[in-house]
């Protein structure tokens, strides 16, 4: 089975749209990354370190250093299908960070994204 074309698409390439969709919307850059961070365990420098290598999305997720535990809470739906229910679990990863960013545009408070 061929995996998906997004799963060899580099971060570097998805992060600056996830940033302008929210800059959009009168979010910050720093929200984006915070929304980043909770997800993915990622630090502001290993962020960077993952941007510059050119990291593909397939393994930008799955050397993330800890998906957070309630990760599994966001549920909607994103791209059309929803989010709960995608099997894969790279995919379903993938489609985390962007329900995420898209309820940062939408205005939601970064406690409720965090699902806390």
């Amino acid at each position: 089975m061929t995996k998906p074309k997004i799963f060899s698409m580099p971060f570097a390439k998805v992060y600056p749209l996830c940033i302008q969709k929210a800059e959009r919307k009168g979010r910050t850059r720093d929200e984006v990354n915070q929304v980043i961070f909770w997800l993915t365990g990622y630090d502001r420098d290993s962020l960077q370190r993952q941007i510059d290598n050119q990291t593909t999305l397939e393994a930008f997720f799955n050397d993330a250093p800890q998906l957070n535990s309630n990760a599994s809470l966001i549920k909607g739906v994103i791209c059309g299908y929803r989010v709960e229910e995608i099997e894969d679990e790279t995919m379903q990863k993938i489609r985390y960070l962007d329900k995420l960013v898209d309820e940062l545009a939408k205005g939601k408070a970064l406690e409720k994204i965090f699902r806390e």
